[in-house]
């Protein structure tokens, strides 16, 4: 195991070969190196992708559920989704959601590692992927799922440019979750939280060593939530 992916899902695509960024090479050092938790409660499983824009000035890609959804309408998330039966790994559900939502060809993508399960409210055993894109895809937004599609520097959240922290109490411990505001070029802005934030932590933590904790609790503005229970099997 390299970084959580077997020597058969490290993808080095055609079109997307690394430029050299150090950052980015350092990146794939790290995520290779780390070993993901897995966890083990059988529970449904998905899977996102973490698509980092490889600009000189590297962004992170995000899109915005749509209004009229049922569940995690308005709320900013990676594209994924629920792993369904013909795929053949999680890997391969994050790959698919992602065409099917923005239309991001696998093939254009560079798998660089994989971070650790985490759990939604919703009872879903979540596994994020991190993959290189180049810039300038064309990417649609799939308008059943999404309203919108869009980037955020990466240097916004290395430099921990949090609006507040969430403080969330889950079965008797404290998650101290980052939440970050993003102006829009319309309308209301773009706020990063929950289990995305939570991928964020690990990402930053892990893949550039940046001095972040989801158990330690941070400088600045509080926001404390009700008490929840964490999904059981």
């Amino acid at each position: 195991m390299a970084g959580g992916l077997d020597a058969g899902n490290r993808r080095w695509v055609q079109g997307v070969k690394p430029d050299g960024i150090p950052m980015l090479e350092k990146l794939r050092e790290r995520l290779q190196a780390h070993s993901p938790r897995r966890l083990t409660l059988r529970l449904p499983e998905a899977a996102v992708l973490i698509p980092i824009v490889n600009h000189a000035s590297p962004t992170l890609l995000f899109t915005r559920r749509a209004s009229h959804l049922n569940t995690h309408s308005g709320q900013v998330a990676f594209p994924g989704g629920k792993r369904e039966n013909e795929d053949a790994s999680l890997l391969a559900t994050a790959l698919r959601e992602s065409e099917e939502e923005i239309a991001l060809p696998a093939q254009r993508v560079e798998v660089l590692g994989q971070l650790s399960d985490v759990l939604s409210l919703h009872g879903l055993k979540v596994t994020p992927y991190v993959g290189l894109i180049p810039p300038g895809l064309p990417l649609v937004a799939d308008t059943n799922e999404l309203d919108a599609i869009f980037e955020v520097p990466l240097r916004h959240f290395l430099d921990d440019q949090r609006t507040h922290t969430d403080v969330i109490p889950v079965d008797g411990s404290e998650l101290f979750v980052p939440s970050y505001e993003i102006p829009a070029t319309s309308g209301e802005p773009y706020v990063i939280w929950g289990l995305s934030a939570m991928m964020l932590v690990e990402l930053l933590a892990e893949g550039f060593g940046q001095p972040v904790s989801l158990s330690r609790r941070p400088e600045g503005k509080l926001r404390h939530l009700p008490p929840r229970r964490a999904p059981q099997p």
